[in-house]
């Protein structure tokens, strides 16, 4: 894949829902992203960390996907929020504890700024918990606006520095 026009999602969650874990809740979302017309060239292993701002909550599960898509950047999101809505995520306040955090990191290089989409994300690249996992499927993928690569920025990180890998081998080799 060409990293200069990856679609990258960046997947989270803190609560089971109707699953048995919130791992298994991110694989099932995973699962229907391909019929939402996103389908998934990469991923990474999912990856533990804490909750925030309260500690004491469920810890989060995390892992970035690359997909394919023919839909427009803002079509992407609303897909993304409508596969939300359908594991039981409900927005209330913020940092609220979820069943899935769906989040449109990059699309490709574009660079948006508009009241209903901002991209790249204005503060993936301060995650260790979005970076890390986009790291494990393509280091070597340069920021936007940055120009620094996902490899540098996990090693950057300022925000979820606990995040740590909860299995080990990514489902596709780096790209």
């Amino acid at each position: 894949m060409d990293l200069d026009g990856a679609v990258i999602v960046a997947l989270g969650g803190n609560m089971a829902g109707d699953y048995g874990s919130s791992e298994a809740l991110l694989e099932a979302a995973l699962a229907r992203f391909a019929q939402a017309g996103l389908p998934v060239v990469a991923r990474s292993s999912w990856w533990n960390s804490a909750a925030w701002p309260d500690p004491t909550a469920n810890e989060y599960r995390n892992g970035v996907a690359l997909v394919e898509t023919k839909l427009a950047p803002l079509q992407a999101l609303h897909t993304l929020f409508s596969i939300e809505a359908e594991f039981g995520r409900v927005r209330s306040e913020k940092n609220a504890p979820r069943t899935l955090d769906l989040d449109l990191i990059a699309y490709g290089r574009a660079v948006v700024a508009a009241d209903d989409l901002v991209l790249p994300h204005p503060r993936a690249h301060e995650r260790l918990f979005v970076m890390g996992p986009l790291a494990e499927i393509a280091p070597g993928w340069r920021h936007p606006t940055l120009g620094k690569t996902a490899r540098d920025l996990a090693a950057d990180a300022t925000v979820g520095l606990d995040a740590r890998p909860a299995s080990k081998k990514a489902q596709d080799g780096p790209i």
